[in-house]
């Protein structure tokens, strides 16, 4: 009897480590397989960010309304946009106008934000040049680049995530930064990713994650006028 029951657990035990190796097996060639496919709009960035659902770019098209040049740039231009979506103006909005309440002034949104302003943090967003994660991978420290119009200087560093243990063997990201002028990267305001590379008939649009303020931390203090 005892010889019986080792038996069936010996069985157990092996059928169990085959399935914990199995497992494993199979994780090692999802990390390792990984690629971040290149999705593709037939259109401009213009009617890409209108095609999405409601919710999404919502603010992000009532700033471009504001500015047809810019809309015409996402239209037309061969650019690189990093679109903020709609948790990333609200965020901003509300800090605005928790602070002009505290003062006693009205609030503002952004229909009726300063046009010079809000446009200059807008072009922030949108960089010369239509590029995707390849013309930034081989960058250790990551590339300079300019916006449109204003030629505000931008910092783009490609970032390959790590996941389930295996280093940088996630998704990949990029880290969309405004240095403010400085070399030390502890000043910078960065901005992550939450998908890149969607191919527009003249553009590469990159999305920014929620968690980032629209302004690079400036909207407040560029805004309270």
């Amino acid at each position: 009897m005892k010889n019986l029951i080792f038996k069936i657990s010996t069985v157990v035990f092996l059928a169990v480590v085959s399935m914990y190796l199995s497992a494993c097996k199979k994780d090692n060639s999802f990390y390792h397989d990984y690629v971040n496919t290149i999705q593709t709009f037939e259109g401009s960035a213009m009617e890409y960010l209108k095609a999405q659902p409601d919710g999404t770019f919502d603010s992000l098209l009532l700033v471009l309304d504001r500015y047809p040049d810019l809309a015409d740039s996402l239209t037309s231009q061969q650019v690189t946009l990093f679109a903020p979506v709609n948790k990333n103006f609200q965020a901003s909005v509300k800090y605005l106008n928790l602070k002009r309440a505290a003062d006693g002034k009205p609030s503002i949104y952004l229909s009726n934000a300063s046009t010079d302003e809000l446009k200059a943090i807008m072009c922030k967003y949108i960089i010369r040049g239509n590029r995707n994660t390849d013309d930034y991978v081989n960058a250790a420290d990551g590339i300079q680049l300019q916006s449109i119009i204003t030629n505000y200087p931008m910092h783009v560093k490609y970032v390959k995530l790590s996941s389930s243990g295996y280093v940088r063997g996630g998704a990949s990201v990029l880290n969309f930064s405004d240095t403010h002028g400085s070399s030390f990267t502890n000043a910078w305001t960065i901005a992550s990713t939450n998908s890149v590379n969607i191919k527009t008939n003249n553009a590469t649009i990159n999305i920014i994650s929620p968690l980032h303020n629209f302004g690079f931390n400036e909207f407040t203090s560029k805004l309270d006028i």
